[in-house]
């Protein structure tokens, strides 16, 4: 019986980035994959963005499995609720999330880091500056949603920035196998931040990936598929 592979999506993205990645995985796991709210189109959420909402949607996902047994790979932030879920959620959640992997999840936030992230989500600017990136965001979230995935997702990182939603001190309540993984050409993510949370995981490993810039599409598949597989099998 194949090991069940849960795929997280990071912001502004969605489920469909990551056909590829599923393509290799598919000969040795189960791969699930799931857009986080509003995320790939829907209604619009009345409430605000946050990690703890997108948590609810992975542990609305673990319901809909019956809790069973199931690894996670998280890419972004992706990796970062997968943590989260772990942190704050009953036996019952924690006992079937086998194992996780990250990939780029930045935890140094801090309100000048929130600050210059959000500053470049601004929807005008995009459609302006970068016509193509807005052409990609209209048809991944629908011309009706995208603006608005845009400034839900930088009112949440100026939060995060204020009131990060994982403590340092909560990293060592982690007591599963994790692996957190960063791209020596990552330009949001640094290796010191990634390494220090590692570092603060009981038992938790650190790689980095060479050659590695942070948009997903800029990833070697191939490459990630055998770390993820590496790691998981």
């Amino acid at each position: 019986m194949k090991n069940k592979l849960l795929i997280l999506h990071g912001a502004l993205g969605s489920q469909e980035q990551f056909e590829n990645l599923e393509e290799n995985l598919t000969d040795e796991f189960e791969v699930y994959k799931f857009n986080f709210t509003w995320h790939g189109g829907g209604d619009i959420p009345p409430q605000s963005f946050s990690i703890d909402l997108f948590s609810k949607d992975l542990i609305e996902f673990l319901k809909k499995q019956n809790f069973q047994d199931i690894n996670i790979f998280g890419y972004s932030m992706g990796g970062y609720v997968a943590l989260y879920t772990v942190i704050n959620s009953n036996s019952l959640i924690n006992n079937c999330i086998k194992k996780i992997f990250t990939l780029g999840t930045k935890f140094n936030w801090n309100p000048e880091t929130s600050r210059k992230e959000a500053s470049m989500l601004n929807p005008e600017d995009i459609e302006s500056k970068i016509p193509k990136f807005a052409d990609i965001l209209k048809k991944r979230h629908t011309e009706k949603n995208w603006k608005s995935v845009l400034n839900k997702t930088a009112e949440m990182m100026i939060n995060l920035g204020n009131n990060p939603e994982i403590k340092t001190e909560d990293l060592s309540k982690i007591d599963i196998p994790v692996l957190i993984t960063v791209g020596d050409k990552d330009n949001m993510v640094t290796i010191d931040e990634s390494s220090t949370v590692a570092g603060k995981i009981n038992g938790a490993k650190f790689k980095v990936l060479e050659n590695t810039f942070h948009p997903i599409e800029k990833v070697d598949i191939e490459m990630l598929s055998n770390e993820i597989k590496n790691f998981i099998n």
